[in-house]
Protein backbone atom coordinates (compact mmCIF):
# COMPACT_ATOMS: atom_id res chain seq x y z
CA UNK A 1 0.00 0.00 0.00
CA UNK A 2 1.41 3.37 -0.98
CA UNK A 3 0.98 6.42 1.21
CA UNK A 4 0.99 9.61 -0.77
CA UNK A 5 0.25 13.05 0.57
CA UNK A 6 -0.05 16.46 -1.10
CA UNK A 7 0.93 19.28 1.23
CA UNK A 8 -0.43 22.81 1.35
CA UNK A 9 2.11 25.59 0.75
CA UNK A 10 2.90 26.40 4.39
CA UNK A 11 3.15 22.72 5.32
CA UNK A 12 5.20 22.13 2.17
CA UNK A 13 7.76 24.79 3.03
CA UNK A 14 7.98 23.39 6.56
CA UNK A 15 8.55 19.86 5.20
CA UNK A 16 11.19 21.19 2.77
CA UNK A 17 12.95 23.03 5.62
CA UNK A 18 12.81 19.97 7.85
CA UNK A 19 14.25 17.58 5.28
CA UNK A 20 16.86 19.89 3.72
CA UNK A 21 18.09 21.04 7.14
CA UNK A 22 18.22 17.53 8.57
CA UNK A 23 19.91 15.98 5.54
CA UNK A 24 22.04 19.09 4.78
CA UNK A 25 24.24 17.68 1.97
CA UNK A 26 22.76 17.28 -1.48
CA UNK A 27 24.00 16.43 -4.93
CA UNK A 28 23.67 19.76 -6.74
CA UNK A 29 23.15 19.10 -10.46
CA UNK A 30 23.51 21.55 -13.33
CA UNK A 31 23.40 21.22 -17.13
CA UNK A 32 20.23 19.14 -16.89
CA UNK A 33 19.94 18.81 -20.66
CA UNK A 34 23.33 17.04 -20.96
CA UNK A 35 24.28 13.53 -19.90
CA UNK A 36 25.94 12.68 -17.70
CA UNK A 37 24.62 15.35 -15.35
CA UNK A 38 27.14 17.68 -13.82
CA UNK A 39 26.78 16.95 -10.09
CA UNK A 40 28.68 17.82 -6.93
CA UNK A 41 27.97 17.62 -3.18
CA UNK A 42 26.89 20.89 -1.61
CA UNK A 43 25.74 21.89 1.86
CA UNK A 44 22.43 23.73 2.07
CA UNK A 45 22.98 26.63 4.47
CA UNK A 46 19.37 27.69 4.84
CA UNK A 47 15.82 27.23 3.61
CA UNK A 48 14.01 30.54 3.97
CA UNK A 49 10.33 31.20 4.68
CA UNK A 50 9.54 31.22 0.93
CA UNK A 51 11.14 27.80 0.43
CA UNK A 52 14.30 29.08 -1.30
CA UNK A 53 17.44 27.04 -0.63
CA UNK A 54 20.71 28.94 -0.09
CA UNK A 55 24.28 27.78 -0.76
CA UNK A 56 27.78 29.27 -0.58
CA UNK A 57 29.84 28.74 -3.72
CA UNK A 58 33.06 29.81 -5.36
CA UNK A 59 32.28 32.48 -7.95
CA UNK A 60 34.86 30.93 -10.31
CA UNK A 61 33.54 27.36 -10.05
CA UNK A 62 32.21 25.34 -12.98
CA UNK A 63 28.88 25.22 -11.18
CA UNK A 64 28.55 29.00 -11.21
CA UNK A 65 29.60 29.14 -14.85
CA UNK A 66 27.02 26.45 -15.73
CA UNK A 67 24.25 28.28 -13.81
CA UNK A 68 25.02 31.44 -15.79
CA UNK A 69 24.51 29.43 -19.00
CA UNK A 70 21.31 27.69 -17.79
CA UNK A 71 19.72 28.37 -14.42
CA UNK A 72 17.81 25.06 -14.16
CA UNK A 73 19.11 22.84 -11.33
CA UNK A 74 18.17 19.59 -9.62
CA UNK A 75 19.05 18.83 -6.00
CA UNK A 76 19.05 15.29 -4.61
CA UNK A 77 19.11 14.92 -0.82
CA UNK A 78 19.53 11.48 0.74
CA UNK A 79 19.89 10.39 4.36
CA UNK A 80 19.98 6.63 4.35
CA UNK A 81 20.32 6.33 8.14
CA UNK A 82 16.82 7.72 8.63
CA UNK A 83 15.34 6.78 5.23
CA UNK A 84 14.72 10.38 4.19
CA UNK A 85 14.96 11.50 0.57
CA UNK A 86 14.19 14.76 -1.20
CA UNK A 87 14.35 15.82 -4.85
CA UNK A 88 14.12 19.52 -5.71
CA UNK A 89 13.94 21.00 -9.21
CA UNK A 90 14.23 24.76 -9.56
CA UNK A 91 16.04 27.80 -10.86
CA UNK A 92 19.30 29.13 -9.45
CA UNK A 93 20.44 32.73 -9.06
CA UNK A 94 23.94 33.86 -8.11
CA UNK A 95 24.65 36.78 -5.77
CA UNK A 96 28.01 38.39 -5.07
CA UNK A 97 26.84 41.49 -3.19
CA UNK A 98 27.90 42.06 0.44
CA UNK A 99 24.37 41.93 1.86
CA UNK A 100 23.70 38.40 0.57
CA UNK A 101 27.15 37.21 1.63
CA UNK A 102 26.70 38.67 5.13
CA UNK A 103 23.23 37.18 5.46
CA UNK A 104 24.13 33.64 4.33
CA UNK A 105 27.74 33.26 5.44
CA UNK A 106 28.60 30.38 7.82
CA UNK A 107 31.99 30.12 9.50
CA UNK A 108 32.49 26.56 8.27
CA UNK A 109 32.81 27.96 4.73
CA UNK A 110 36.13 29.54 5.73
CA UNK A 111 37.70 26.16 4.95
CA UNK A 112 37.14 26.91 1.24
CA UNK A 113 37.71 30.66 1.33
CA UNK A 114 41.07 31.83 2.72
CA UNK A 115 39.83 35.35 3.49
CA UNK A 116 36.49 34.16 4.87
CA UNK A 117 33.45 36.13 3.82
CA UNK A 118 35.76 38.87 2.48
CA UNK A 119 37.26 36.51 -0.09
CA UNK A 120 36.58 37.96 -3.56
CA UNK A 121 35.51 34.51 -4.84
CA UNK A 122 32.60 34.07 -2.41
CA UNK A 123 29.20 33.89 -4.04
CA UNK A 124 25.78 32.91 -2.79
CA UNK A 125 23.42 30.70 -4.77
CA UNK A 126 19.67 30.80 -4.25
CA UNK A 127 17.66 27.88 -5.62
CA UNK A 128 14.01 28.79 -6.05
CA UNK A 129 12.16 25.46 -6.16
CA UNK A 130 9.61 24.85 -8.86
CA UNK A 131 8.93 21.24 -7.95
CA UNK A 132 9.92 19.07 -4.99
CA UNK A 133 9.11 15.51 -3.98
CA UNK A 134 10.03 13.60 -0.84
CA UNK A 135 10.09 10.09 0.54
CA UNK A 136 10.14 9.56 4.30
CA UNK A 137 9.27 6.89 6.84
CA UNK A 138 6.31 7.64 9.08
CA UNK A 139 6.97 4.97 11.72
CA UNK A 140 10.70 5.29 12.24
CA UNK A 141 13.41 3.21 10.66
CA UNK A 142 13.13 0.18 13.01
CA UNK A 143 9.37 -0.19 12.45
CA UNK A 144 9.79 0.34 8.71
CA UNK A 145 12.38 -2.45 8.64
CA UNK A 146 10.06 -4.82 10.55
CA UNK A 147 7.23 -4.04 8.09
CA UNK A 148 9.58 -4.66 5.17
CA UNK A 149 10.63 -7.99 6.71
CA UNK A 150 6.99 -8.99 7.28
CA UNK A 151 6.13 -8.14 3.68
CA UNK A 152 9.14 -10.13 2.51
CA UNK A 153 7.90 -13.29 4.21
CA UNK A 154 4.35 -12.80 2.96
CA UNK A 155 2.63 -10.95 5.81
CA UNK A 156 0.81 -7.98 4.24
CA UNK A 157 1.52 -4.58 5.84
CA UNK A 158 1.89 -1.10 4.45
CA UNK A 159 5.52 -0.16 3.84
CA UNK A 160 5.60 2.46 6.59
CA UNK A 161 6.67 5.13 4.12
CA UNK A 162 5.07 8.35 3.14
CA UNK A 163 5.81 10.36 0.04
CA UNK A 164 4.40 13.50 -1.38
CA UNK A 165 4.76 16.40 -3.70
CA UNK A 166 5.84 19.59 -2.03
CA UNK A 167 3.78 22.38 -3.56
CA UNK A 168 5.68 25.66 -3.72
Amino acid sequence: MENQKDNHREESIQKLKELASDIDICMFCTQLDQLPLSARPMSCNQVDDQGNLWFISNARSNKNFEIKQDDKVQLFFSKISSSQYLSVYGHASIYTDRSHIEEHWVEMAKVWFEDGKDDPDVSIIRVQPEYAYYWDVKDGKAIAFLKWAANYIGIETDDGGVQGRIKL
